[in-house]
């Protein structure tokens, strides 16, 4: 009876694209216009995921502001200094580009610089679908929830008295 159940586990995981070690985790940014939550994808970017949940998980990115916002693109944060140049005292990440998924509107992708090696603790969310992202940048997770909290959030490059993440949350 045991190995039917097991099998059953198994089967279910491959027909709905997952698989047995990826399990699913969810980021719950709290805004100012309120809750935004994430399905974090493992699957996709696992490094990258497990720097997202321990930055969250130490309260890194609490009263970090959405330093750069550009309307029908995307909202960038995760930096402490709020200006696009910082990043955590971890080291740098190695890219885990993917052509399983596609940016999306809503999709959370890591940012970084030219260097494909370079992403830490900075992402962004996606207003619109950006295909031309596609295989360049990480992606990490997507919005389930609360998207309309996320275009409510200031543009700008930076933003005039810019929006912060209140709190985040790995649930």
């Amino acid at each position: 009876m045991l190995r039917f159940a097991a099998a059953l586990v198994f089967a279910a995981a491959m027909l709905t694209g997952g698989s047995l070690s990826a399990r699913a985790e969810t980021l719950v940014l709290e805004l100012k216009d309120g809750p935004v939550t994430i399905e974090l994808r493992p699957d996709l970017a696992p490094n990258h995921v497990e720097r997202l949940k321990t930055l969250a998980n130490e309260g890194f990115y609490n009263g970090v502001v959405f330093h750069r916002v550009i309307d029908g693109f995307m909202a960038q944060t995760g930096d402490p200094t709020g200006t696009g140049m910082g990043g955590s005292k971890l080291p740098d990440l190695k890219a885990e580009f993917t052509t399983k998924a596609q940016f999306k509107r809503g999709t959370i992708g890591m940012a970084r610089s030219a260097d494909p090696d370079s992403a830490n603790s900075q992402f962004f969310i996606t207003f619109a679908d950006a295909p031309w992202l596609d295989g360049q940048y990480t992606i990490v997770g997507e919005v389930t929830g609360g998207m309309d909290a996320v275009d409510k959030i200031k543009r700008g490059e930076p933003p005039t008295n810019p929006d912060k993440i209140i709190s985040a949350k790995v649930q």
